[in-house]
C-alpha cells in the first residue's frame, strides 16, 4: 500500500476517516487535508480510475490488521502428513509397532501415510502390498478415512488415512445426565 508522499497520481477519489465520500480532488489537497486532519492518505484501491484514497490513520490500521491475522493464525489447525514405512514381508510384532506409532499419530489428529517399499523380486507381487495395506486400515478401523486408497508409486505402494472428526464426550454425557434428571422430575410429578 502506497502512503502519503509515495502516491504519485494527480488525481484521486478521496473518503474520510468515517467513510464518507469527498470526491475527486488533486493529490496534493487530499495530502493537505489528511495532513489538517493528523492522519494519513492510504491509497486502498489503486487499480480504480481514478485510484481511491482514504484518509485514516496508518499506524492503527497496520497494527489492527496484524491483529487480525494473527487470530486467524491461532484459529488455524494444521495438519501435517506423518509417514509409516512397511515391507511386505513384515513379521507380525514388527507390523504391530507400526500399528501402534499410526493409531497414536491418529490419535493426535494427523494424516498417516502408509508407504509399502518394494524390492527387486517383490515388486511381481503387488498384491502382498495391497493385503498389508488392507490389514493396517482395518486395524484401525473406526478411528480413521481411508483418504487415498492402495497406489503403486514406482517401487513403492501408498496410502493415505486421515482421522475422523469425533465428538466430544463431555456433550455425551451431558445430555445423558439430562436426559435422566427429566425422567427422575416427571416421575416424582406423577406421584
Amino acid at each position: 500500500m502506497r502512503i502519503n508522499e509515495e502516491i504519485r497520481i494527480r488525481e484521486v477519489r478521496v473518503t474520510d476517516e468515517n467513510g464518507e465520500q469527498l470526491g475527486i480532488m488533486q493529490t496534493r489537497d487530499a495530502l493537505k487535508l489528511a495532513e489538517e486532519r493528523h492522519l494519513d492518505l492510504v491509497e486502498v484501491a489503486p487499480k480504480a480510475r481514478p485510484p481511491v484514497c482514504k484518509i485514516m490513520d496508518f499506524g492503527k490500521y497496520r497494527y489492527e490488521q496484524q491483529k487480525r491475522e494473527k487470530e486467524a493464525r491461532k484459529k488455524q489447525k494444521v495438519i501435517t502428513i506423518k509417514e509409516v514405512k512397511l515391507r511386505p514381508n513384515i513379521e507380525q510384532h514388527d507390523f504391530d509397532v507400526k500399528l501402534k506409532n499410526a493409531r497414536r499419530f491418529v490419535e493426535e489428529g494427523n494424516k498417516v501415510k502408509v508407504t509399502i517399499m518394494f524390492r527387486g523380486r517383490e515388486l511381481s507381487h503387488p498384491e502382498l502390498g495391497s493385503v498389508i495395506l488392507d490389514k493396517m486400515a482395518k486395524a484401525l478401523g473406526d478411528s480413521v478415512n481411508v483418504e487415498r486408497g492402495a497406489k503403486l508409486e514406482g517401487k513403492n505402494m501408498t496410502m493415505i488415512l486421515s482421522p475422523k472428526a469425533q465428538k466430544s464426550k463431555k456433550n455425551v454425557k451431558g445430555g445423558t445426565n439430562d436426559a435422566q434428571s427429566k425422567d427422575a422430575s416427571s416421575d416424582s410429578q406423577t406421584l
